[in-house]
């Protein structure tokens, strides 16, 4: 085989999602695996931790103090017949299970195309398709968080194309209810798709130690009625409903390294992503007079530009062991109310994070991390991560 399609070829699967990766799939016996996590928190009392200056796009997975179980999940997969594939991941936490993916996937179009169809992760950016156990931080990006909330899911479907080059070069596009942040449950009970994406990813190999893969993605969404909450012109909480149109362009980049294509000794990661966000529509203030706030109940055009980034680099340095530095900044931009009487937050949130981690195995890993958050107007949180991450069971090619 010529080698840079050899490279292209390894590329494509090296960057692949983990079902990709798995081999010996039997239809009869589906692969059934179980990601156990739990950590401990040392860091301030704060009772709704958001990101300052941005809409709330989401909660953040065990945001509280000391002990706690984070979400275990229960993922099924298996090929279906020769035709699709079907795979699942249920989300478990106290006294709730949530559907996290849900797809049936084709195996046999040809041409270099595959289709999804289903509830999955979007393709946009590169760090919204891992799941929380495959993270090498302890918690999501600010970004991700002020973009999707913890990640993007889609309701709806998505056509992807490898392209028969000597790089690795693929095209993607889906389409989707859009009930899940940027969007809105009432945007997405509608007949035809609230959000609508895309994506290019490029790459290549750079000798038989580098590889790299950098991608362009947009995002269109049409929300109605999403509801959000600011500070008033009196410091009251202002509960409001957005209508109208939310873009989002995202470019990442991904560099690993490797010595001689074998990461078991030692490797490097260095993966960087930056976004800007545009909303256009008219907001919504609910009257909050009773409670001492500034809103009537009144509407007006809403209008808001904004803009972030984060760049992280882990290392394994030995066997079993690796390093990590991550930087989040955050610039909440202009935003204008027109003549609502509500707060612009300009903020610009931004967060350090170090972090070590240990694995006894490939299915099993001790986390310890560091983060000196300033992503809250007037707040320093100095927080202490102790956490475990398990995998049980047929689990696709993670890395720990």
């Amino acid at each position: 085989m010529d080698r840079k399609l050899f490279c292209a070829a390894a590329l494509a699967a090296a960057f692949a999602p983990a079902w990709a990766q798995e081999k010996g799939s039997n239809a009869f016996n589906p692969e059934i695996s179980l990601i156990l996590q739990g950590r401990y928190v040392n860091g301030k009392d704060i009772e709704e931790r958001h990101v300052a200056g941005f809409a709330a796009g989401g909660h953040e997975h065990g945001g509280g103090r000391g002990f706690s179980l984070d979400r275990s999940e229960l993922s099924i997969g298996g090929n279906i017949d020769p035709y699709f594939r079907g795979f699942a991941v249920f989300a478990i936490a106290d006294e709730a299970v949530e559907v996290e993916e849900a797809w049936f996937q084709t195996l046999a179009l040809g041409a270099g195309f595959t289709a999804k169809a289903g509830r999955f992760l979007s393709g946009v950016g590169y760090a919204n398709e891992q799941h929380a156990h495959a993270w090498d931080f302890a918690d999501q990006s600010l970004m991700v968080r002020a973009l999707f909330g913890e990640h993007l899911r889609q309701d709806g479907a998505q056509l992807r194309w490898l392209a028969p080059t000597r790089s690795f070069l693929e095209f993607g596009v889906e389409a989707a209810r859009g009930q899940f942040f940027p969007g809105s449950a009432a945007g997405g009970d509608r007949n035809g798709a609230e959000i609508a994406a895309a994506f290019a990813k490029i790459g290549g190999d750079v000798g038989e130690s580098h590889s790299w893969r950098a991608g362009i993605n947009y995002l269109a969404a049409q929300p109605r009625d999403r509801h959000g909450h600011f500070h008033d012109a009196n410091e009251v909480e202002a509960h409001t409903d957005f209508t109208g149109d939310s873009k989002a362009w995202i470019a990442d980049f991904v560099w690993k390294w490797a010595p001689s294509g074998n990461p078991t000794q030692r490797n490097f990661k260095l993966q960087a992503e930056v976004f800007q966000r545009e909303e256009d529509g008219e907001l919504f203030c609910e009257d909050n007079t009773a409670d001492g706030g500034a809103c009537t109940g009144q509407t007006d055009a809403y209008r808001s530009r904004q803009t972030g980034w984060y760049a992280q680099a882990v290392l394994q340095f030995m066997p079993r062991w690796r390093a990590g530095y991550r930087y989040d900044r955050l610039d909440s931009g202009t935003v204008d109310f027109g003549a609502l009487p509500l707060e612009n937050e300009a903020f610009k949130p931004s967060r350090h994070s170090v972090m070590l981690d240990y694995s006894p195995s490939e299915f099993s890993r001790f986390r310890l991390q560091f983060a000196q958050d300033k992503s809250m107007h007037g707040v320093t949180d100095n927080r202490v991560v102790l956490q475990y991450v398990h995998s049980l069971g047929a689990h696709g090619a993670h890395r720990f």
